[in-house]
């Protein structure tokens, strides 16, 4: 088990008053990033780096999003304890954790199977009861019946607003996804009806993510 040291508290520290200078408002967001040890989710020879607002490269080519876009993501998403969240793309799992920290009961969904295997035994390994599934995050999670759920977050960016993943979002119920391709827009929908015209859609900027893949020839 790493360590969490003073210094890497001081570290966390001072990532938690750059997010709240770069305009997070959110309490519970501040809360939960101060008390999640994202060097817990990096190989050790990131330790140095890891409160810094940079993505970082993890397994299966894949990275963890920085600080700022994972409160940005999680302020939006207006998490209240107790709500069910589904994530898709688990990754390293460090969004899952802070989701728990902030009360809700969080299922996530990730295509590649060595980041399933790690992160579902990483998070276990540190207390988070997030419930991880090995499959096509842009299908949801269709066969099971744990939904509706009250938020949906997306943490690869989606050429689409996936239709399987509204129709389990409740009514009245949020998802934040980055949309488009090469470069993604920050979307909040708000799901006011089943119908299309009655989503609300918000945006808020520019973000790059790797891309949202479908279930063909999931990753090993």
């Amino acid at each position: 088990m790493k360590q969490d040291t003073y210094k890497h508290k001081g570290l966390r520290q001072q990532m938690v008053e750059a997010l709240r200078d770069s305009g997070i408002t959110d309490e519970n967001v501040l809360r939960a990033m101060g008390e999640v040890q994202r060097h817990w989710f990096l190989d050790s020879a990131l330790d140095t780096l890891a409160y810094e607002d940079r993505a970082l490269k993890i397994s299966c080519e894949q990275t963890i999003s920085r600080p700022s876009t994972v409160a940005m993501q999680s302020q939006l998403l207006n998490v209240q304890p107790g709500m069910k969240v589904l994530e898709i793309g688990t990754g390293s799992g460090y969004q899952a954790a802070v989701l728990c920290k902030m009360g809700a009961k969080v299922f996530s969904v990730e295509r590649q199977k060595g980041l399933f295997d790690h992160t579902r035994k990483l998070l276990d390994g540190l207390g988070y009861r997030v419930r991880c599934f090995l499959g096509d995050g842009y299908q949801g999670l269709t066969e099971m019946n744990y939904g509706p759920y009250d938020r949906i977050i997306v943490t690869c960016g989606a050429p689409e607003i996936p239709a399987p993943l509204m129709a389990q979002l409740k009514e009245g119920g949020i998802m934040v996804i980055p949309l488009g391709e090469e470069e993604q827009e920050m979307l909040r929908i708000t799901k006011n009806g089943s119908d299309k015209k009655d989503w609300k859609v918000e945006k808020f900027g520019t973000y790059s993510f790797v891309p949202m893949l479908d279930g063909r020839n999931m990753g090993r």
